[in-house]
């Protein structure tokens, strides 16, 4: 089994969470890869082009993997399983962004959607590089293509929520979790980065994967 890790927007694979995972799987010998999603630019980021870059991951050999998504890259792990039922065989969620789509970018950026739209222009902040970052509007129109509310996965699924999370909706991720027999819920006493309960996953985790 190897592990694919999608990080979330504006973020990278030298995030935290990726960090502290690749270390916690490589002491038991578990390959563990996290595609550079930005590449080869973030201001054309699209959900389409992240998923073509799990598809050509995924398919690199035969060995069954575990995807595990934070954020964005939980929205984007969603509809990978949803595309390889037999190739991805169980899925980890860490404060997916389930409802995602680029109505909600706009809250994050620096101008109005209709002002998006008009200059293809979003600005910023990337976490990942540490400065303003001009986003396109293509990642908004490509957003509406893709329905992770109401995806039914048949994988195992683990999902990770905080309560006080601000930008991904507690309430939302309960509700799609409870509908879902296959979904096993931990909501948590933090907020969006799950940063004071990454020793608590990654237990939990270890569980979940048989490690």
């Amino acid at each position: 089994m190897r592990v694919l890790y999608l990080h979330g927007f504006a973020s990278s694979p030298q995030s935290s969470k990726a960090t502290f995972f690749a270390a916690k799987l490589a002491a038991l010998g578990v390959p563990f890869e996290v595609p550079d999603l930005n590449v080869p630019d973030f201001s054309t980021l699209t959900v389409a082009r992240m998923l073509q870059q799990c598809r050509e991951t995924i398919e690199r050999d035969a060995d069954p993997v575990t995807v595990m998504g934070s954020s964005l890259g939980g929205f984007v792990a969603v509809h990978a399983a949803l595309e390889h039922p037999a190739r991805i065989r169980r899925v980890v969620l860490l404060a997916p962004a389930l409802d995602f789509d680029g109505d909600r970018l706009s809250e994050v950026g620096d101008r109005s959607l209709d002002a998006w739209k008009s200059t293809d222009r979003l600005d910023v902040f990337h976490y990942g590089y540490g400065r303003m970052v001009p986003l396109h509007y293509g990642l908004y129109e490509d957003s509406k293509r893709y329905d992770a509310l109401g995806a039914n996965l048949t994988q195992p699924v683990q999902v990770f929520q905080g309560r006080r999370d601000t930008s991904v909706d507690p309430a939302t991720v309960e509700r799609w979790s409870a509908a879902r027999p296959n979904v096993e819920l931990h909501m948590l006493d933090d907020d969006h980065q799950l940063t004071a309960s990454v020793g608590y996953i990654w237990g939990e985790m270890k569980r979940f994967l048989a490690l």
